[in-house]
């Protein structure tokens, strides 16, 4: 008798990672990822991103197959769907891309949020999207709208990612949900509804949005095309999509109020869950609905989004040693520099503009160098102190909002396998992290689990996620970090007062 799974997908920028998590034991029983080296990002000219729809799919289907070589497919009741966040896909009315997705880094559609907000009204845009329209999906299709007419008038449906590999898991079917609107500053919390204030101040038909289904619910089933091209029964529903980051939080079991969960993978997040309808001002923290919200009971996601850290770690590795080294190698040579990295500080800010510093890009930078001691063990130290203290910046904004950080929970991945870097991040916050044996796959997976009804309660789903390492702060290193710490946002001033 063959095991009842659940199949996740987590289409990153990277890669599209695949799980299969056993239904009786909720373990991942089996995982796999396409391409092994990172995915193309496009960058027509400085400051733009785009991929290729249709690249995705190539790599989910790869994905699937490379699970396949490990294990059986054949029991899985249930699909879900996590995918990077922010992204415009615009299709034509076959659901074939009429240009290539412009995607969460890109920076281009900036002006076009900034007038949206000034005609809508800071204190309108705030009261209703909990966010300014800044740089997201709705500024982007209005850069598409003004540069691209010819295309924009091909435009039939516009998507998220997972909202597009949804469809191609379909045959067809074009859908989204309220958390994915409100990651593109469609929703008005206020109305419970799309944007009339977005949609009537970017001039945008409302036939452009897809049909909103619940983030989870039996959505739709695969076709007898996709079921055959990634090796699964015909007509498995898919019962749940959702952003990367309120996936992670769902993967680590972050659902509830004053629970907070962070990743680092080509970027890096914190996210914390609160009840209140509320917003930063100055949007450099961003409020999205979480996978569980509803009008009556808001669950709402506090984002805070560093667009290097992971990125940033590829690209030393790239320059350092022609990537000779793996990263296991790179923290172990990185832990022989002091903390501080000897006076060198390295701002990570290289990947597009900072909703963290009001949208604007202020590149990457590096302080303090000296030719006379400085090795490849103090750059990659500092850089990634960098990313843990670009981390740590965003946090204090966060507590502005009441969001206090006492406990992290993360996922054994990524940034999260340095020792160095989450060491640098507890002492330097006072955060203690819990590290869990877990990923977005494996949490869309038990996703998926939850919105076809095999799991009763989310509670249910974790049943089998395993603690793997609990990271206290370092009383011996606290000043080392403080000091360095100090001297890493002395840096940023200067490198934005430049700007």
């Amino acid at each position: 008798m063959k095991n009842e799974t659940l199949l996740g997908f987590d289409i990153g920028t990277s890669s599209v990672k695949a799980a299969l998590v056993d239904i009786a034991t909720g373990a991942c029983i089996a995982s796999a990822q396409y391409p092994d080296e990172e995915a193309p990002i496009i960058a027509p000219q400085p400051g733009w991103a785009e991929q290729d729809p249709e690249m995705w799919w190539d790599e989910t289907v790869k994905a699937a197959r490379r699970l396949a070589a490990k294990t059986s497919l054949e029991g899985v009741r249930a699909v879900g769907i996590s995918y990077q966040m922010h992204g415009l896909v615009c299709t034509d009315r076959e659901g074939k891309p009429v240009r290539g997705a412009i995607i969460w880094c890109d920076g281009r559609a900036v002006p076009y949020g900034e007038a949206a907000l000034k005609q809508i009204g800071k204190e309108r845009c705030m009261e209703r999207m909990l966010n300014a329209p800044g740089n997201f999906t709705a500024a982007k299709l209005a850069w598409v709208k003004d540069r691209e007419p010819d295309n924009y008038r091909r435009i039939a449906k516009i998507m998220l990612p997972g909202d597009y590999i949804a469809m191609r898991l379909s045959g067809g079917e074009v859908q989204t949900t309220v958390s994915g609107l409100s990651e593109g500053i469609f929703w008005d919390f206020r109305e419970n509804g799309v944007s009339s204030d977005v949609m009537n101040c970017f001039g945008f038909a409302p036939e452009l949005i897809p049909d909103i289904v619940p983030t989870f619910s039996r959505q739709t089933v695969v076709s007898a095309e996709a079921a055959k091209a990634l090796g699964i029964p015909e007509g498995t529903p898919v019962t749940y999509r959702a952003g990367d980051q309120p996936n992670n939080a769902l993967s680590l079991g972050v659902l509830h109020p004053g629970e907070v969960a962070a990743t680092g993978g080509t970027s890096g997040v914190v996210y914390g869950v609160t009840d209140r309808v509320s917003c930063d001002p100055e949007s450099r923290v961003n409020i999205f609905a979480h996978v569980n919200h509803t009008a009556a009971a808001p669950r709402l996601g506090v984002l805070l989004c560093i667009n290097g850290t992971g990125i940033l770690n590829s690209w030393m590795r790239r320059q350092i040693g022609g990537g000779r080294l793996s990263y296991p190698e790179m923290n172990e040579l990185a832990a022989t520099a002091p903390v501080g990295a000897d006076g060198l500080s390295i701002i990570p800010f290289g990947n597009g503009a900072e909703r963290l510093l009001g949208n604007k890009a202020p590149g990457a930078a590096m302080t303090g160098i000296d030719f006379n001691r400085h090795t490849q063990a103090h750059l990659l130290r500092a850089a990634q102190e960098g990313i843990a203290f670009s981390m740590a910046y965003g946090m204090e904004v966060m507590a502005e909002m009441g969001l206090r950080l006492k406990s992290i929970r993360a996922g054994r991945a990524n940034m999260f396998l340095s020792p160095l870097f989450r060491e640098t991040l507890a002492t330097t916050t006072g955060a203690e992290i819990t590290l869990y044996d877990t990923d977005g796959a494996a949490g869309a997976a038990r996703g998926a689990g939850i919105g076809a009804g095999i799991y009763t309660t989310a509670e249910e789903a974790f049943d089998g996620l395993r603690q793997t390492d609990l990271i206290k702060p370092d009383a011996a290193q606290q000043e080392a970090c403080r000091e360095a710490y100090g001297r890493w946002r002395e840096a940023l001033e200067r490198v934005k007062s430049e700007k």
